[in-house]
């Protein structure tokens, strides 16, 4: 047995009846390309939480003195601009053997985007600053759409069912050690008032993290035997006519839009916690921290659910969350409840804390779910048309909970939860695509 292998079969849990799905003659790669993915997957995870769209770049923005308006695109670019072309580009990737060139390229448009941002974080200040970092996000969730639509194509080529979940497990646990010592780094740098030459210093780390990854990943032995490499395609629009041609596929695509409840709930805990008194979870290095924390435990722990069943998972992952969001809504809705109180504020830390822990389940869970229930070309289309619907729907679910938050906060959460249940139902509905225990 070699080093990697040795190595490889400790971290990740093998079975010889999944290594058989994997050609005899690209098995030998099996653990060399494994070690390979986690590295560059945990090096991209530990650079999103240096540049966390939710965390880092609004404290960023208010460093800048950007206008208030700036800061409330970041999400929205951030996520929908890194799904909503996957459709669109689907095509060009295809035209590509080897997807993993994809890959690079998109860690190189991150890297190139964060250096831009660490460049306007030194030396710039105001409205032109501010427009410039959002400009270097769209940039960057530009290089992420390729990142997302090539990388389960790479990992369901190269790794067989069983160990995939675990892969991308292990990946999130190395982030949320990251995210931690970030977060400890951060408040001990800066506290409370921390400035934008410091976070540059920051960014500019997480730049050099996305080369490394490029680097990483350009080593990978990806079989070239079973993509297109063509460029022949039925055309982005006839992509997207798969969520009305495929049932399996619809329901997945269904499943996940009610599985936002996990993404969507955190930030109004946060603002509950903020307007009932609570202090606790305050300060950018808080929340990274706390973000970390959910990252270790649930990488490791959800890793092996997901190769088991992601099915179950994403199930359990929405009737939690909505457990978890109705029971902070029942607690707050008590009378004589207050933030200010150390049970008070003890109950909003925990329940953030849970939602983010549950978060990272979902997640690892339905990436499984999808690379595993299609093989070549199919995969890459259900991944770049699943995250384009997502894009859509995120922006329209995420302006309905807001809506709804003007009545009150408490009213979002119950939407959220009302999600979150029908997420259970829809998720333990459909079939199952893992390799089980």
């Amino acid at each position: 047995m070699t080093t990697s292998e040795s190595v490889y079969t400790a971290l990740v849990h093998r079975s010889s009846a999944a290594d058989e799905s994997i050609a005899e003659e690209d098995r030998s790669t099996v653990a060399r390309n494994g070690l390979r993915i986690v590295g560059a997957s945990a090096l991209q995870a530990s650079g999103d939480q240096a540049t966390k769209a939710s965390t880092v770049l609004p404290w960023l923005l208010h460093a800048l003195g950007a206008p208030a308006a700036l800061i409330g695109l970041l999400v929205p670019i951030r996520e929908s601009g890194s799904m909503l072309p996957q459709a669109f580009l689907t095509p060009i990737v295809m035209r590509y053997r080897q997807r993993k060139w994809v890959v690079v390229v998109g860690h190189a448009v991150q890297a190139a985007s964060v250096a831009v941002m660490t460049l306007i974080a030194a030396v710039g200040s105001g409205l032109w600053a501010g427009v410039g970092i959002v400009g270097a996000l769209a940039v960057f969730s530009l290089g992420r759409c390729l990142t997302s639509i090539a990388s389960k194509d790479v990992l369901g080529r190269t790794l067989p069912k069983g160990e995939r979940g675990q892969v991308n497990g292990l990946a999130t646990t190395a982030s949320g050690i990251v995210a931690i010592t970030l977060g400890l780094g951060l408040r001990l740098l800066g506290g409370q008032q921390l400035e934008a030459t410091q976070l540059a210093w920051v960014l500019g780390g997480a730049a050099a993290l996305w080369v490394l990854a490029a680097v990483l990943y350009a080593q990978v032995e990806e079989p070239d035997d079973d993509a297109s490499a063509d460029g022949e395609s039925d055309g982005s629009w006839a992509a997207l006519r798969l969520l009305r041609d495929d049932r399996d596929f619809r329901r997945f695509v269904t499943t996940r839009s009610f599985l936002l409840v996990s993404a969507l709930a955190p930030p109004f805990i946060v603002s509950m916690s903020a307007s009932s008194g609570a202090d606790a979870v305050v300060g950018l290095g808080g929340f990274v921290v706390a973000s970390g924390v959910a990252s270790i435990i649930g990488g490791r722990l959800f890793g092996r659910m997901a190769d088991r069943s992601s099915r179950r998972l994403m199930a359990f992952g929405a009737a939690a969350s909505a457990a978890v969001v109705l029971l902070i809504v029942g607690i707050v809705a008590l009378p004589g409840f207050s933030g200010e109180t150390t049970v008070g504020t003890l109950v909003l830390v925990v329940g953030y804390f849970l939602l983010t822990l549950l978060h990272t389940g979902v997640r690892v869970g339905r990436k499984t779910y999808i690379v595993d229930m299609a093989e070549g070309d199919q995969r890459t289309l259900y991944v770049a048309v699943s995250n384009t619907a997502m894009g859509i729907i995120l922006l329209v679910v995420g302006a309905i909970s807001s809506a709804i938050a003007l009545l009150g906060t408490v009213w979002a959460l119950v939407f959220l939860a009302a999600l979150g249940a029908l997420g259970a139902v829809w998720g333990w509905r459909l079939p199952e695509v893992s390799q089980g225990s």
